[in-house]
């Protein structure tokens, strides 16, 4: 089976209007995939920037797959939660980017969303916090119903990755 490993970091992310940001992450591929080894999903402590509004976590990612296809390639699906001085969290952003399919090292931008809600949920977030949250976690990548939701710009998640394949071309698969 051809093999591809994801090694990479989740640097931090610009552009959100809250502080003490935390990012948990997840990957998620087709059914022709099996993970070898690594993490299918994990979370990046909190940082409260100091300096500049850059969230620094350098959360390492190292992931090792087998696949019998290309149909489901590994996306990556992000949400950003920020905790305030209560150790309340409430949703910061929603974002998900395909795995580059070139191998090398990419320094990948992905953009967040966040869902409104009513103007009773948005006055509740901005007062108490909370706010609406997806009930469905695959919505951040699915296709149609992602497009029926009204949301609004978060910030800017950075991450570098590195891509390795192997044995592509004895399925005649050119890299």
């Amino acid at each position: 089976m051809a093999e591809v490993h994801v090694i990479g970091q989740i640097i931090g992310a610009t552009g959100f209007s809250e502080s003490s940001l935390f990012c948990k992450w997840g990957i998620h591929t087709g059914a022709a995939w099996k993970l070898l080894s690594g993490v299918r999903e994990g979370q990046t402590q909190v940082d409260t920037p100091q300096v500049g509004d850059m969230a620094y976590w350098s959360h390492p990612i190292d992931l090792h797959f087998a696949t019998k296809g290309l149909q489901g390639w590994p996306r990556l699906h992000l949400q950003v939660w920020s905790q305030d001085s209560f150790g309340r969290c409430q949703l910061a952003g929603y974002g998900f980017c395909h795995v580059p399919s070139s191998p090398g090292t990419h320094q990948l931008d992905c953009p967040t969303w966040r869902p409104l809600g009513s103007w009773q949920e948005q006055l509740a977030r901005a007062f108490v916090g909370g706010g609406p949250q997806l009930l469905h976690a695959d919505t951040i990548y699915s296709g149609a119903d992602r497009y029926r939701l009204h949301t609004a710009a978060g910030g800017t998640v950075h991450l570098d990755i590195g891509l390795l394949l192997r044995h592509f071309d004895r399925y005649g698969v050119e890299c």
